[in-house]
């Protein structure tokens, strides 16, 4: 089950950054799957149909590939993140934050120094 996940993470990982560069066309596919899964949520709330569950499994397959199932919209953060190849916050690891953590500190430090000698 493992290796089913490591790679579909992969994949999507490598689906993300590629459709980051393109955020129209990004939309339009993450669009066609949300409609898609919920047409298939609402169908199948009516009547357990194969068109329904394959609407659902198609939009939801689309909505994972293209990393938008829990997001649901395209925000600013995803599409900079996929040009970068960011890692996602759930893969990033407590020794990264702390250390990025330190980093800002620094940064806000150093920041203070200098107001304080221009005033």
């Amino acid at each position: 089950m493992k290796k089913t996940v490591d790679f579909f993470d992969i994949v999507e990982d490598h689906i993300r950054g590629s459709l980051s560069r393109y955020p129209i066309p990004y939309a339009i596919i993450g669009g066609i799957g949300i409609v898609l899964f919920w047409r298939g949520v609402w169908h199948l709330a009516d009547d357990i149909n194969l068109s329904s569950l394959a609407s659902a499994i198609i939009g939801t397959i689309i909505l994972l590939l293209a990393g938008l199932f829990t997001s649901m919209f395209i925000g600013d953060h995803i599409i900079i993140s996929g040009l970068k190849h960011e890692k996602k916050v759930t893969d990033t690891t407590e020794k990264e934050v702390e250390t990025e953590k330190d980093i800002l500190q620094d940064i806000q430090e150093d920041l203070h120094k200098v107001r304080s000698k221009l005033k």
